[in-house]
């Protein structure tokens, strides 16, 4: 079977040729296959989606014509690599609010949404990547509202911009901390990552969910992570906020679960594309989680997580409340 950019890494790296060209590539960085392993069952291809920027299409593509003589195959179909299956109609007339909708798991969940007849108010801080994103995808009803979550003015621009009938959200914009101890936490680290990660999610669900309960439906789907499921994927702040997002969706849920309003929460584990860190991380905080975060056992795409959030998030979701649903490949159970 020849190697294409959807043959996983790890049949790249059990091929010789193959092997030997990703070694190429990653050596060009003084780096090693050897760190290739968290993400091993993700399609070449991902590689430029990871890079942000850094890696260009083209040497992906270069790479596939090094061990095929010179040209690009025609991928057979036969992947070992899950594909994104659109459900035609699935948010057909019902409108979603989705945060951090300008990259990662919030672009990949308001695209599928989109994609699925769905109206979506996508949120974001960058004006300019929101825009990119709603051009991206030709006749869908994209919605784009530039603005700060942790913010009331903008809150109250997202609840216009959706209108009266608001059948979902999607809280899934967030950022990550440090990875410090609490003896290192910063106030800054703090208050930003608790700013955005709780009090963001907190003030946009409690504006939205009155629209629920006139409507007597709705369903709400929160991103934790696995910090929120644990104590040593990150670091503190942003384990505190996840716990704190496990808190708000299981009392929520507890709240509305006679009111027709659904509140579940995704916890992701890794993710191809992260969110981003801070410029400086804590060398005593990442010592001290290396060997956990180690243990991941597989790297998700943000199109696997949307198919998680998106699940809750429909009509499939019937019977599913107060949910925190480990999206992580099996890290949680280890």
């Amino acid at each position: 079977m020849a190697l294409t950019a959807n043959s996983t890494i790890a049949e790249w790296l059990a091929d010789p040729a193959g092997a030997a060209a990703l070694q190429g590539l990653v050596g060009q960085g003084g780096g090693s296959t050897d760190q290739l392993a968290p993400i091993a069952g993700l399609p070449l291809q991902q590689l430029v989606v990871m890079s942000q920027g850094q890696m260009p299409q083209s040497a992906v593509d270069e790479l596939v014509k090094a061990v095929n003589g010179g040209v690009i195959p025609e991928d057979d179909g036969d992947s070992k690599v899950w594909a994104e299956k659109i459900t035609s109609g699935r948010f057909a007339g019902k409108t979603v609010i989705v945060t951090g909708a300008a990259s990662g798991i919030g672009r990949a969940t308001a695209s599928r949404i989109a994609r699925e007849g769905g109206r979506v108010v996508a949120v974001d801080i960058s004006a300019e990547k929101l825009d990119e994103f709603a051009a991206s995808i030709p006749g869908a009803e994209i919605v784009p509202v530039a603005g700060d979550i942790t913010k009331q003015e903008s809150i109250d621009a997202i609840v216009a911009a959706a209108g009266d009938s608001i059948h979902g959200l999607a809280n899934v914009a967030g950022i990550n901390d440090d990875f410090s101890p609490i003896h290192e936490t910063p106030d800054a680290i703090w208050d930003k990552v608790i700013a955005v990660n709780v009090t963001g999610t907190f003030k946009l669900t409690r504006a939205v969910v009155p629209f629920m309960l006139e409507a007597g439906k709705g369903s709400i789907v929160n991103v934790a992570s696995e910090a929120g499921l644990r104590g040593n994927a990150s670091g503190n702040a942003y384990t505190a906020s996840k716990h704190a997002v496990v808190g708000l969706t299981k009392s929520a849920a507890f709240m509305y679960a006679l009111q027709g309003v659904r509140v579940n929460a995704v916890a992701p584990g890794g993710v191809a594309t992260g969110i981003p860190f801070p410029p400086h991380v804590s060398e005593v905080g990442s010592a001290r989680l290396a060997p956990f975060q180690g243990a991941i056992p597989t790297v998700a795409t943000a199109e696997a997580l949307a198919a998680s959030i998106t699940f809750l998030l429909s009509d499939d979701g019937v019977n599913i409340n107060g949910a925190i649903l480990a999206s992580d490949g099996g890290w949680s159970v280890q």
